[in-house]
């Protein structure tokens, strides 16, 4: 086992701040009962009473049991921080509903139980019953340790005993594994919730059997009768890339296929490599970081750029308005990017993780929680908007269990150490050094980079205080009690380390500097070469029509702009804006032509951006991150 962080118990971390509180708050309000409603009115919780008839419409798809199990680790979480005995008791009921799905064998899968019963795993590379019964097993842990019950999480252990009797390496087993990665990180919190280390072990086989040859899912084709040759998975010389099953996991080394699965996936391998001490593993998540941070990753966090696959395409392809970038694929990066950081403690993860909650990930709900995104681009000419739900309606529950249970990425501790990874005004409760600690945060971050840290143990002790200097922070200062602090000499990896016996009441001031910065692109991102993206902290901006007027690839930003940021309370929710001038191209002299020589005439002209994760919350129009610059 490889030294890990602890992540901070979701019940001791209270947000009180101007960003993420409000947005807490309505998910519980809003987002969580809308989603119920969905999932009623769709038929997704009707279909775990398994009375649906061949020749009826709307038969339970494949995925439909993973949606659920997402609203119910969503309302959990909820519950663990918003103690709400309406909620509690209509989760018991939707509980009690999937539990009556079970059949007598421990299997439990809402589509192969009515509509293709007989057809038990025999295609897995396809369909999702592996993926499903991840989902339902993760929302079993957090509904255990948000309310002490059982009720799920029994069932879920009687279905992950059954799979276990059905995959394996031992005879008479299945040597498969899913094509939807999911379960693999599932089976380690199913772990960690109960210590039967059977399910640590299963999760291991899925990871480690991914890949091998023959490949299983040419057997599986074969034996549905079909051609494996044919199979949509294939592409070229590399079978299975899409969903990662082209090679061992510890032989891979570039981010491929599908953006999802692949964000599940290392963050099993993750999961497991610091279970197992497994530093093969840990290797091979390293090299797969460095090759999706350093050629394959949006300025927003985005990951994945095609719709074709819903996933990676080659390096430095980056396209903007025709960008996948699908919310549940920020999400997953925040997974992966969490379980880094508990293994490493390097900022570096924790940096993009911080960059996709305030950017790609967050982007995908609108600021009333009624409206999500399925795909995240960073340009649009207006036609681009949220939706009340989704045919494959993955990103919404999975925006609402995110937000829900954001508490758990804030900060960590383990036996000498209290780590601060994010920002916010509230307030987290600790044990370090054998002590209870209370770390309070005042704060207008991600505003303001100023940050008051009160630090109060029940009693003094010594112990370390881990705090992050953001990756995009220079000329960071701190001081403890009014007294300044030399960062060189004790920043490492990203985290400055303030060892010393702390008293109660002991305040940590950290300033960090937050000017608006214009962020290049490689030379190699070819859709952005000649352009600026505007960033402040960590918050990624944009230009919207409806600040700006239309053609706003029509505007220019000269190098040499002054840029500001005004905080405006009246706008949407209240936000920083950045101001300045630029200049926009005319539009004279164009009528009935297409093309003419060069003579383009400029006006100087105001903008106005604002956080990129806002967007489309306003009047429709167009919108751009990128910005064509100019020397001056």
């Amino acid at each position: 086992m490889l030294p890990s962080l602890v992540p901070a118990d979701l019940r001791r971390v209270r947000f009180d701040d101007r960003f993420w509180a409000p947005r807490i708050e309505v998910n519980r309000a809003a987002t969580l009962p809308i989603e119920y409603e969905q999932c009623l009115k769709t038929g997704r919780i009707d279909a775990f009473r398994l009375n649906w008839k061949p020749g009826q419409p709307n038969p339970p798809h494949i995925f439909w049991d993973s949606d659920v199990a997402k609203w119910v680790e969503a309302a959990a979480y909820s519950l663990a921080t918003h103690p709400d005995p309406a909620l509690d008791a209509q989760l018991d009921g939707v509980i009690a509903l999937i539990a009556s799905a079970q059949q007598p064998d421990g299997y439990l899968n809402c589509h192969y139980t009515v509509v293709a019963p007989g057809k038990r795993w025999t295609n897995l590379r396809d369909c999702h019953e592996l993926y499903c019964a991840g989902h339902l097993i993760e929302a079993s842990v957090a509904h255990f340790r948000a309310t002490g019950k059982r009720t799920l999480l029994d069932v879920m252990c009687r279905y992950a005993d059954h799979i276990d009797s059905v995959f394996g390496r031992a005879k008479g087993k299945k040597r498969g594994y899913c094509g939807h990665e999911e379960i693999e990180l599932a089976l380690v919190k199913l772990h960690a919730a109960t210590g039967n280390k059977r399910y640590l072990r299963l999760a291991k086989y899925f990871v480690d059997e991914r890949g091998r040859k023959p490949y299983y899912y040419d057997a599986e084709s074969r034996a549905r009768g079909e051609d494996p040759m044919t199979n949509r998975h294939r592409k070229g010389d590399e079978p299975y890339s899409y969903c990662h099953a082209h090679m061992p996991v510890r032989q891979q080394r570039e981010v491929t296929g599908h953006a999802v699965r692949a964000m599940y996936l290392y963050t099993a391998m993750a999961d497991l490599a610091g279970a197992y001490g497994d530093r093969e593993l840990l290797t091979a998540c390293r090299a797969l970081w460095d090759h999706l941070t350093l050629k394959r990753i949006y300025v927003t966090a985005g990951v994945g750029p095609t719709a074709s696959n819903e996933g990676f395409s080659f390096d430095y392809d980056l396209p903007n308005e025709s960008a996948y970038a699908e919310s549940c694929a920020a999400i997953g990066l925040v997974f992966w990017a969490d379980r880094m950081l508990r293994l490493e403690r390097d900022a570096r993860y924790a940096d993009v993780m911080e960059t996709a909650l305030y950017n790609g990930a967050i982007s995908g709900v609108s600021l009333d929680g009624r409206k999500f995104f399925y795909v995240n681009p960073l340009a649009s000419a207006g036609r681009h908007h949220r939706q009340d739900w989704f045919g494959c309606a993955c990103c919404p529950p999975n925006i609402a269990r995110l937000l829900a249970s954001l508490g758990g990425y804030a900060c960590s501790q383990e036996a000498d150490a209290a780590w601060v990874h994010l920002y916010a005004q509230g307030r987290a409760e600790l044990e370090v050094a054998g002590v209870p600690v209370e770390i309070i945060q005042k704060t207008e971050y991600p505003w303001d980079g100023l940050v008051r840290l009160i630090v109060r143990p029940d009693r003094p002790a010594r112990f370390t205080l881990a705090l992050r200097i953001p990756g995009w922070c220079r000329g960071a200062k701190l001081s403890v009690n009014g007294k300044p602090v030399a960062l060189a000499r004790i920043v490492r990896k990203g985290y400055a380390h303030v060892e010393r016996r702390w008293m109660p009441g002991d305040v940590v001031t950290l300033d960090l500097p937050m000017p608006v910065e214009r962020i290049e692109a490689n030379p190699e991102v070819r859709q952005d070469c000649g352009r600026v993206a505007l960033r402040r902290g960590p918050v990624v901006y944009c230009l919207e029509q409806v600040d700006n007027g239309p053609r706003l690839n029509d505007i220019v930003l000269p190098r040499d702009a002054a840029l500001k940021a005004v905080f405006r309370p009246d706008l949407l929710g209240g936000v920083a804006v950045i101001t300045g001038r630029a200049s926009r191209r005319r539009l004279s002299g164009w009528s009935g032509s297409l093309y003419r020589p060069e003579n383009a005439r400029y006006d100087n002209v105001a903008i106005t951006a604002v956080p990129y994760c806002v967007w489309d919350n306003r009047v429709a129009g167009e919108m751009a991150v990128w910005l064509i610059s100019s020397p001056g």
